[in-house]
């Protein structure tokens, strides 16, 4: 062989005599992975995260709406129904549709807020369908 460390190939290993050795443990340790840019993973699934913009229902739509809000709004039993509605997302624009079942609890016609008995409240604004039995009868 002719390398230029042939000379040192046959020595053995240097322990320290003011260091001791370090433990298997801890050795590893040093090569563990690290996240060089702290936040970025966060960033990049906050990135990936999909939002749909919001659609804004035309006129008919709108009067239907306003129709089955009046029969619910008037109904004193508490009917089950299914709200389909926009939920603004908190950091980026425009959100998501989601569909909530329950039962009405109220309509504050001055705060534009429906309420369900679970605790749901939803902005008037937002919704885009309403289902019920109690519509089978009116519509």
């Amino acid at each position: 062989m002719n390398s230029p460390y042939e000379d040192m190939m046959d020595l053995p290993r240097h322990v320290s005599s003011s260091h001791p050795p370090m433990p298997r443990s801890l050795r590893a340790a040093q090569f563990a992975p690290f996240a060089a840019l702290t936040g970025y993973s966060q960033v990049i699934r906050e990135r990936s995260r999909l939002t749909v913009p919001k659609k804004i229902p035309g006129e008919d739509l709108q009067e239907e709406l306003q129709r089955k809000l009046r029969l619910l709004a008037v109904c004193r039993d508490h009917p089950e129904v299914r709200i389909t509605w926009f939920r603004p997302d908190a950091r980026k624009q425009g959100g998501s549709y989601q569909s909530s079942d329950g039962r009405l609890e109220n309509i504050d016609a001055r705060k534009k807020i429906l309420a369900l008995t679970d605790g749901t409240r939803i902005s008037l604004e937002n919704i885009l369908e309403i289902e019920s039995s109690l519509f089978a009868r009116e519509f």
